[in-house]
């Protein structure tokens, strides 16, 4: 994992999710619909902490994890100029594959919003999946991210030469095939695993978890270009847009377009 590590430590994903705003509002839209009123939460592959800062923000108690010690720094920073250090019950740099000195059912609800993509052996993204089943209380509340094979074959269709070495129809159909993805050019994204929105649900409940609801988080928005995204705010009507999105974030039509999906789970106790 050390080739995610090295990128994180180098690459702004605080600043990517202001820059991608559609992903963050959609998700928290159905974060908040599904969190329970209180409790203790865990932020688990957590970054620098976006979600968490705004969970804390709400109350809850929160844990966050991450893979790259320097995000966990940051995140500790964060905390403490937005003043929520209080409100978290510690930071520590773990893999979502083995989250350990956190103790069994700790947690009202828990968020893994990037190591399932960064895991690119299903026995590695099992793994995490029965962590996270572990450390959550029966009943609990998950919500876990994935990306989509249909969205990155299109990407590669789009733009072969930026997505090498999806830049031929071999390469291609492997992809298609395989769901793994390693970029050529040094420095880009990660290594990464796409998964096929059908097979999204059934993976969860294997892992123990009964589904209620799946999303895409940047769904049609994905598609657009920032200049055709600015034309709806320079009309007054951004608001209008988002909402739109949002309510589009269920209609299995628009899953497989999304870049980023949003599965939201229950854990079924033994």
């Amino acid at each position: 994992m050390k080739n995610v590590i090295d990128y994180y430590a180098k690459f702004d994903e605080w600043g990517r999710l202001d820059r991608e705003p559609i992903e963050f509002t959609v998700n928290w839209h159905y974060m908040k619909k599904y969190l329970p009123r209180g409790g203790h939460v865990l932020d688990n592959g957590a970054g620098p902490g976006k979600y968490a800062m705004e969970l804390a923000k709400l109350g809850y108690h929160v844990t966050l994890t991450d893979l790259t010690p320097n995000l966990v720094e940051l995140a500790k920073e964060k905390a403490s100029e937005l003043g929520l250090t209080d409100m978290f019950s510690g930071f520590h740099a773990l893999n979502a594959t083995s989250l350990e000195g956190i103790s069994d059912e700790t947690f009202d609800a828990t968020l893994m919003l990037g190591p399932l993509y960064h895991l690119q052996v299903e026995e590695d993204r099992v793994a995490a999946a029965r962590e996270l089943y572990r450390v959550t209380k029966n009943d609990g509340i998950v919500f876990v991210a994935f990306q989509s094979r249909m969205r990155m074959l299109l990407t590669s269709l789009l733009f072969p030469n930026a997505w090498k070495p999806n830049d031929n129809m071999a390469a291609i159909e492997h992809f298609i095939e395989e769901g793994i993805f390693n970029h050529t050019d040094a420095g880009r994204f990660t290594g990464a695993y796409y998964y096929n929105v059908e097979d999204i649900k059934p993976f969860m409940e294997s892992q123990g978890f009964e589904t209620l609801d799946l999303i895409g988080s940047s769904n049609l928005g994905a598609l657009l270009s920032q200049e055709q995204k600015q034309y709806w705010t320079d009309r007054g009507e951004k608001d209008m847009f988002i909402e739109l999105l949002i309510r589009l974030a269920r209609d299995p039509s628009v899953l497989g377009v999304s870049s980023h999906l949003l599965y939201i789970g229950r854990k079924v106790g033994e």
